[in-house]
């Protein structure tokens, strides 16, 4: 894997090492990013270890880590899970978690930059991720990127004794037709 960047963006990417698990511990455990996941427990330093080791490592996933262009500072993280190679097809997850970075576009420029790589680089026919009905801002920003809403689910899953609704998003390679 290698990094990933357009000139025309604020963002790029880059691979998510070991030496990153300080940075996404802290920030997935920030109310923030920790309630708009449907996972919402706690993370920890051996917990995430063993997602990378288990994971990442495998090919299971591929995560990156979201950096400014500018600064080359780590503003968040972007991965593909439930990487189906024989239907060609992965979930698509993000979380921006630094300091002042939430509400520049961040989001949306990583979205577009992580499509790219695994249509280009991985591909993948298609992409799909699920977001919180009420979580519009997340929704807007995946659809600037591409992304377009293929089901609404109800009471899909239960957090903390409440059963909450699920937007269902996909964006497909029109490059691709296998």
């Amino acid at each position: 894997m290698r990094e990933y960047s357009d000139p025309e963006m604020a963002v790029y990417l880059r691979p998510m090492g070991y030496e990153d698990t300080e940075l996404i511990v802290s920030w997935r455990n920030q109310e923030a990013v920790r309630r708009n996941f449907i996972y919402q427990e706690l993370f920890t330093r051996e917990g995430h270890e063993h997602w990378i080791h288990t994971m990442v490592e495998t090919g299971k996933v591929v995560q990156m880590m979201i950096c400014e262009t500018e600064s080359g500072r780590p503003v968040g993280s972007v991965y593909l899970r439930d990487i189906d190679r024989q239907h060609k097809k992965a979930e698509y997850g993000i979380f921006i978690g630094g300091e002042g970075a939430r509400g520049k576009g961040y989001g949306t420029m990583a979205a577009r930059l992580m499509i790219r790589y695994a249509f280009e680089d991985m591909g993948l026919h298609r992409l799909f991720l699920r977001a919180f009905a009420d979580n519009t801002r997340a929704i807007r920003s995946y659809e600037k990127a591409g992304f377009e809403r293929e089901a609404y689910l109800r009471d899909d899953v239960c957090i903390d004794g409440r059963y909450r609704d699920i937007v269902l998003m996909g964006i497909l390679n029109i490059l691709t037709n296998d």
